[in-house]
């Protein structure tokens, strides 16, 4: 059973940092891909970062290019989101994911329902 453990949400201001950290348990050694997904109030939750676990190539959504980076620890069992120059619109329920899409497609590595486990969720607040 994969347990995913969000931590290091709050609140900034624009133009602020703040680092997601993303804890993993479990059979997550043979997941193609961990990613960061958000959802703020009244939208779908949308793809904001993947890195593929065995290669470490990493896709960013347009919106975040640039400000976001994902990376993983050495045990490949944490993924981090350093998140720069935040902006207002960056403000939503962050979300770890752990899936199996087929790596190098982006139109697939963003969809959601490719993922088969989820965080709880950190709230990120940008003001």
């Amino acid at each position: 059973h994969v347990q995913l453990v969000e931590s290091g949400g709050g609140s900034v201001q624009a133009g602020g940092s703040l680092r997601l950290s993303c804890a993993a348990s479990g059979y997550t050694y043979n997941r193609n891909c961990m990613a960061w997904f958000r959802q703020a109030p009244g939208k779908e939750r949308e793809g904001v970062a993947v890195i593929e676990v065995g290669g470490s190539q990493t896709y960013y959504a347009d919106s975040v290019k640039g400000r976001f980076t994902i990376s993983q620890g050495n045990d490949k069992n944490t993924v981090y989101l350093q998140m720069n120059n935040l902006k207002p619109e960056d403000t939503a329920m962050y979300y770890c994911a752990a899936g199996d899409p087929v790596p190098g497609i982006v139109a697939i590595i963003f969809r959601a329902d490719e993922y088969n486990y989820w965080g709880q969720g950190t709230q990120v607040t940008v003001s």
